[in-house]
């Protein structure tokens, strides 16, 4: 049940306690830092709740009541109480400071959280960062449960509930096995494309989502060839030739430089998307999942003219967060 009017706050109980220790009201609001009329306030507000006088007051100072010495050592336990808690409530949060849980959709997982983990590790050194790669729905969801402190997704649109920053730019690339007919075209029309069955990733991927959108005003895609749940199948698939796939540049660029893939060239259509951070709408990222969004923007900032560059283990971000 709630607690009674007739509580005093922890600061009047303390005031109470400070009296007691100094027999001077004037001692106790020095020690506390406010005024001595702040102080005899605070203890006439709390006389009037409990209904009964608390000091005496003379002269020469002040000296607790029956009732004043009475209820000083109730307050006594009770601030022992609210200390207690104090500390617990900060063990918590320094757990809380010691660990990041992060969700990412598998080509800022692959290719760009590597880097920018390696930048956080240097300004948070016994930071526990747990990472789960998933699609951009999936990750979505796990930020607004409440499962993560960060999300990173790559879908063309944020679903309500939560708010946004992009932190980096991205191209998707239509891609065939060099064997393929259209490796050997100058140009594919967008209608074309619409019409083609792709290795496609799965439905709530950022990229088929951002491809369904582009090929709307064409007839929207058809049906896949094959469907896989990861990038890397997509990109295994195509590169043995099963047919033409899209996929993050970040995630083909070895393969386009090694000519194991071909970029298709799609006609009049932008490919390109956004890539973002994501977190529950009004709760701004704080401590480390707040670090993290900082190396990202900084990355993104070092270089806003282009798409993103794949960062891999072992290698550091453009910029490095400062404090």
């Amino acid at each position: 049940m709630p607690l009674s009017h007739r509580v005093p706050d922890l600061s009047s109980l303390e005031m109470l306690l400070a009296v007691a220790r100094l027999g001077s009201l004037g001692k106790a609001a020095g020690e506390a830092g406010i005024s001595q009329p702040a102080a005899s306030a605070r203890i006439r507000v709390m006389e009037t709740q409990i209904g009964a006088g608390l000091l005496e007051r003379s002269p020469n100072g002040s000296r607790l009541t029956a009732a004043g010495a009475l209820v000083a050592g109730w307050a006594a336990r009770v601030l022992e109480a609210a200390e207690a808690l104090d500390a617990g409530i900060e063990v918590l949060r320094g757990e809380r400071e010691d660990r990041l849980r992060v969700a990412a959709g598998q080509t800022v997982a692959e290719c760009l959280l590597p880097g920018w983990l390696v930048g956080l590790r240097a300004e948070r050194p016994d930071t526990f960062v747990s990472l789960s790669a998933d699609n951009s729905r999936a990750v979505a969801e796990k930020v607004l449960r409440g499962e993560v402190d960060l999300g990173f997704v790559e879908s063309a649109t944020v679903p309500p509930g939560l708010d946004a920053a992009v932190v980096a730019r991205d191209e998707l690339v239509v891609v065939a096995a060099p064997q393929h007919a259209w490796a050997r075209r100058s140009r594919v029309r967008p209608a074309e494309l619409a019409a083609a069955r792709l290795v496609l990733r799965e439905p709530g991927s950022g990229a088929r989502q951002v491809l369904a959108g582009v090929l709307a005003p064409y007839g929207g895609l058809a049906g896949p060839l094959l469907e896989l749940s990861s990038s890397t199948a997509v990109k295994a698939a195509a590169v043995c030739g099963a047919g033409p796939a899209v996929l993050s540049r970040l995630v083909v660029e070895e393969e386009l430089r090694a000519r194991r893939l071909v970029a298709v060239d799609i006609a009049g259509v932008d490919l390109g998307r956004a890539l973002r951070a994501v977190w529950p709408t009004g709760h701004r990222p704080r401590g480390p999942a707040r670090d993290l969004l900082s190396t990202a923007r900084r990355a993104a900032r070092a270089d806003p003219g282009r798409p993103a560059r794949a960062l891999r283990v072992g290698t550091r971000p453009d910029a490095t967060p400062s404090r």
